[in-house]
């Protein structure tokens, strides 16, 4: 896989921490931060997920369906905020992780 999509994975993960630690706050932010923060997670999990798809790394697959699923704005999985705090944290660890995870193991 070429290093420009892995470079493109990683900065794409840091801006999927990025938004997601910034949902945790309560009050913080409109309800419309909410329904973006759905579709840019969603995106970018799909992302990460095909380049996971690509390098045959079968856990990743797995673990960005499942925040595919969470995150979709098509058909919302409607949670209470706590619920929601704790998602989001762990799918900004998930995101920090694959940065070092997910990569092209025959150029290493």
């Amino acid at each position: 896989m070429d290093k420009d999509i892995i470079k493109n994975k990683n900065i794409i993960s840091i801006i999927a921490i990025i938004i997601l630690l910034l949902a945790i706050p309560s009050g913080l932010w409109p309800y419309g931060y909410y329904i973006f923060l759905r579709w840019a997670i969603a995106g970018i999990a799909l992302f990460v997920l095909w380049v996971a798809y690509e390098l045959k790394e079968k856990t990743w697959i797995g673990l960005m369906i499942i925040i595919v699923i969470l995150f979709n704005p098509v058909v919302p999985v409607y949670l209470d905020k706590e619920t929601w705090v704790i998602i989001d944290f762990i799918a900004a660890v998930l995101f920090l992780i694959s940065i070092f995870k997910i990569k092209n193991h025959e150029n290493n």
